[in-house]
């Protein structure tokens, strides 16, 4: 790619502003002494209006520098003072922004004055300090493409009071060592934002060395989502007035005293808690039930959430009936349980759900195509992804989910591209078929033994009848009461929505969302043992072998539906599993609560009181 140096886009914008031409420099439309009276001029007044008027042909771009309109205006008052070195001297401040820009290169030594140097979004890679004037107090390198400040070692500007790093690719352990006080002795602000600092503690170190720095701007860098920021910080740099465009108060000040002698208390790792609230708008399967139909299968609905997070160390797991939404607040409890996240499954069950679907299928974890795009730039964060299910619950008008998980999460990094992205939070439907149990799968209860039997005697007593009144009465009463045996669940998707996160990279503390998923029309995804395709081949097959034995006689007919009663209930459960593949759900307003809550140290106590080891433990 060829190289867009910064003096030869500064050399365009200034030939653009036609200082020879009209109705600037010198020219016969200027009227003056020695003019004739039939040509052609104009008055000094008109020619400067020209320049300023917002319908004029002759107005130009001049944002890129405050100068800009002076220097033509002075090319109409004076020309004769508009010679190559006045230009240079005269600009102050350039402002080139999304221009291209890749090279930063000694041509902008000519601009000897120049105070101010705006260079945002643009592609330059490296900061060469020997092409920086030394007149320089303000640099701005935001959203360029640096990765490293390697070259910010010798020549730096010595007046330079403000410099704006912001949204590049910076926070190796080399570029902490390139913002010290021996580069910038008098640095007084300094933009960090949006960039990937990890290691709080030893950027700190390096800038508690810049004598004159009063302003930070650090929101955006993976260690903001730790619990100690902004906290330690704060007390790291006593002499800062300005964190993330919010002043330090005193009252802040005195809360976080002393925590940054606790550095032993400092970790890198982040802890948000999801919570799931209330489900509300689900329309009530029973009605859509045929009054007529028979009472086998028995069919049971249940509703649930699942959402990916990142889960890296451990999961704590809180299941609180008590729980009411909004309220965000959630104590820390002994006896927590804590799981590594390696063997988090994908749907996480109650022992009731786990008991009920022992023989079910598991279902897929792959996410939708349309949420995650596999790039090679997100392959690995995907691979630190897993999804997490809530409990599933009976249909009613509102479903309290009151569900809230804890994730600690050591990849900082990873854990801001995951807020970045969002989350989705999707609603699944479970409908269960239960059958009557074949004779074929019910033990058959052998007559009790009599007291001779038992001790082996050659006399045997004959049970007790069976034809009693109270032995007829359990019988009916067993019948009444039939063994169920469940099918695989039938699963589907009744809608998925994005959750934005980004906020939570910007210094915010929580997001509290409501959920709508309004007018859904979504294909249900089914999970069965058997494919759809597979059982409609099976039953053309039989069809087919029914016609051919019709001349069969009635005997062979009912020993083939004597044989098999459960094959005439699995039959029919395949072609269930094959409608319900192809039916669609529509829905009304669906709303469901969620928040997303960052763990925040409000003081240096509670950070010692936290981190404390509780006694019972």
């Amino acid at each position: 790619m060829s190289s867009n140096k910064l003096s030869a886009v500064l050399e365009e914008q200034i030939h653009r502003l036609c200082l020879n031409d009209f109705p600037c420099g010198h020219g016969t439309w200027r009227k003056t002494k020695d003019s004739t009276e039939g040509a052609t001029t104009e008055e000094t007044d008109a020619l400067l209006d020209l320049l300023s008027c917002p319908h004029s042909p002759w107005r130009q771009d001049e944002s890129w520098s405050p100068q800009a309109p002076a220097l033509r205006q002075l090319a109409v008052l004076t020309p004769e003072r508009l010679h190559t070195d006045f230009i240079y001297k005269y600009f102050i401040t350039f402002r080139i922004v999304d221009k291209n820009v890749t090279v930063i290169d000694d041509g902008l030594l000519k601009f000897s004055k120049l105070e101010e140097l705006v260079l945002s979004a643009n592609k330059i890679s490296d900061i060469p300090a020997q092409n920086l004037p030394s007149t320089l107090k303000i640099l701005e390198l935001r959203a360029n493409q640096l990765s490293a400040l390697n070259s910010l070692d010798n020549g730096l500007p010595p007046r330079l009071q403000y410099l704006g790093l912001g949204s590049n690719s910076l926070g190796s352990c080399d570029d902490v060592c390139y913002l010290t006080g021996r580069h910038w002795p008098q640095l007084v602000c300094l933009d960090l934002s949006d960039c990937e600092f990890q290691d709080q503690q030893s950027l700190l170190k390096a800038l508690s060395t810049l004598p004159c720095l009063r302003t930070l701007v650090l929101e955006g860098n993976p260690f903001t989502l730790a619990p100690c920021y902004p906290g330690f910080t704060v007390d790291s740099l006593p002499q800062l007035s300005c964190l993330d465009a919010s002043w330090i108060s005193p009252e802040e000040r005195h809360c976080f005293r002393g925590l940054a002698k606790k550095s032993d208390l400092i970790v890198d790792q982040a802890s948000a808690t999801v919570r799931v609230g209330r489900m509300m708008g689900i329309p009530d399967p029973s009605t859509s039930v045929d009054e007529n139909a028979p009472d086998f299968p028995v069919i049971t609905y249940s509703y649930f959430c699942t959402y990916e997070f990142l889960s890296h160390q451990t999961v704590n797991r809180v299941k609180n009936p008590s729980y009411t939404f909004p309220s965000l607040y959630m104590s820390k409890l002994d006896g927590v349980c804590q799981f590594d996240a390696a063997h988090v499954t994908e749907d996480c069950f109650s022992d009731a759900d786990l008991h009920s679907n022992k023989n079910c299928e598991k279902e897929s974890p792959r996410p939708d195509s349309q949420h995650l795009v596999f790039t090679e730039e997100t392959r690995h964060d995907l691979a630190e992804v897993s999804r997490h299910s809530t409990s599933k619950l009976p249909w009613s008008e509102c479903m309290a989910v009151s569900d809230s998980q804890t994730f600690i999460v050591s990849d900082l990094g990873g854990l801001k591209r995951f807020f970045n992205r969002g989350l989705y939070l999707t609603i699944k439907e479970e409908k269960v078929l239960s059958w009557p149990a074949s004779s074929e799968d019910i033990p058959v209860a052998k007559p009790s033994l009599t007291v001779k039997e038992k001790k082996g005697g050659k006399e045997k007593e004959s049970p007790i009848k069976s034809g009693s009144t109270k032995d007829k009465s359990k019988d009916k009463k067993k019948k009444s009461v039939p063994e169920l045996v469940q099918d695989a669940p039938i699963r589907r998707v009744l809608g998925s929505v994005h959750v934005p996160l980004q906020s939570l990279v910007k210094r915010s503390q929580k997001v509290e969302v409501l959920c709508e998923l309004a007018a859904l029309h979504t294909e249900s995804e089914m999970e069965a043992r058997q494919t759809p395709e597979k059982a409609l081949g099976k039953k053309t097959k039989e069809d087919k072998e029914s016609k051919q034995r019709g001349g069969s006689s009635t005997k062979q007919k009912n020993t083939a539906a004597s044989k098999g009663k459960g094959k005439e209930r699995k039959e029919c459960e395949e072609m269930h599993v094959h409608t319900d593949n192809s039916e669609t759900v529509h829905l009304g307003l669906v709303t469901v609560e969620l928040s997303v809550e960052l763990e925040k140290w409000l003081s240096a106590s509670e950070a010692h009181q936290l981190l404390l080891p509780h006694p019972n433990s």
